[in-house]
């Protein structure tokens, strides 16, 4: 899209990710629902967890790959028959599947987590570098979802919060990067197992209400520009 400007690609950018958030009637956050409610969590959870289990009960690779994957396949097909969105139907299959690759080829159970480590260092590097050109990316997330767009840009409190709270999600990104890598490099399996699923979705869902929190737009503020 080479016409396009520099706040139209931030409103598509934003306007993907906001779909998968919602919000009260009342105009709050949400967070149960932006994660999916309790079939998102167990979907999150579940074939992680079972891969695990698995394979500390039993200490056969090829079993809890198996698991893991036909947990994943359950949720897709459920969702399928359910008429879901295709993408979110298949997303969370293709990332077991890559996690479960990732075991299989190195003979390692912690290859199973080694994708995650990419992708928290990759979204990490994202936030990092969103806040030093100074469009915090959950700035342009929660702009959509409260109506402000990006006005919120020209007013440096705005966006000094707006910072603040995507430095508190990439805090968790770190986070688990700190304590999940050294684990591995111990071949600690059951202690990684276990702060993968702790720190996963419910981490984030709390760095996400922290974010929307201290973000909420003043009473004095202007209703009409900007809607929490």
């Amino acid at each position: 899209m080479p016409n396009s400007s520099p706040d139209q690609v931030g409103h598509q950018i934003s306007s993907a990710a906001a779909q998968r958030l919602s919000t009260r009637d009342d105009g709050s956050l949400d967070v149960h629902a932006s994660v999916g409610g309790w079939r998102g969590l167990a979907e999150a959870a579940l074939p992680s967890a079972g891969f695990l289990v698995t394979y500390l009960i039993t200490e056969d690779l090829t079993a809890a790959i198996l698991l893991a994957l036909g947990t994943g396949l359950i949720f897709t097909v459920l969702r399928l028959i359910q008429r879901g969105s295709l993408l979110q139907s298949v997303s969370g299959l293709i990332g077991v599947a890559i996690c479960a690759a990732f075991a299989h080829f190195s003979g390692d159970a912690r290859g199973y987590y080694q994708p995650g480590f990419f992708v928290n260092a990759a979204y990490l590097a994202v936030f990092a570098v969103s806040v030093a050109v100074k469009w915090p990316f959950m700035g342009i997330l929660f702009g959509l979802i409260r109506g402000e767009g990006l006005h919120w840009r020209h007013d440096d409190a705005r966006r000094r919060g707006y910072a603040a709270a995507t430095w508190i999600v990439a805090a968790v990104l770190a986070a688990r990067l700190l304590v999940q890598v050294p684990l591995y490099l111990a071949d600690e399996v059951a202690a990684l197992g276990v702060t993968r699923i702790v720190m996963g979705v419910p981490l984030y869902a709390l760095a996400l209400w922290l974010g929307w929190m201290i973000t909420r737009p003043q009473p004095a503020e202007n209703p009409s520009e900007h809607q929490v």
